[in-house]
């Protein structure tokens, strides 16, 4: 996992800090995607924060419903995913990269962490 730190200026503006942690996965995707002459093999995917839920229903998330992953994920993975491209997309990574961000979004407790 991979963490990056943000605050805020006095301006409320984020800036980079040590306070606040972005947390991320990587996944090695079975099937590479190929965008061009470029071959995908791994995504990065980001905890999301509320506003990139915006539009779906919490619960389709966490169930895995492809409409909402398909809605979320071009707004938290690294390279951006386009829309088309998780349409064609393996259902086995689909469910790799569901399976991430319905992990994100399970509190400590939860995931029986302490």
């Amino acid at each position: 996992m991979t963490e990056t730190t943000v605050a805020k200026t006095e301006d409320n503006a984020p800036t980079v800090e040590a306070s606040a942690r972005v947390q991320t996965e990587t996944i090695i995707l079975d099937t590479p995607l190929q965008r061009g002459g470029k071959s995908i093999t791994e995504i990065t995917v980001r905890k999301p924060l509320s506003g990139a839920l915006r539009g779906v229903t919490l619960s389709d998330v966490l169930q895995l419903d492809v409409t909402a992953l398909i809605k979320v994920l071009p707004r938290i993975t690294e390279p951006a995913l386009t829309e088309a491209e998780l349409r064609n997309l393996d259902p086995a990574d689909l469910v790799q990269l569901g399976g991430e961000v319905a992990g994100f979004l399970l509190t400590k407790r939860a995931k029986g962490e302490a």
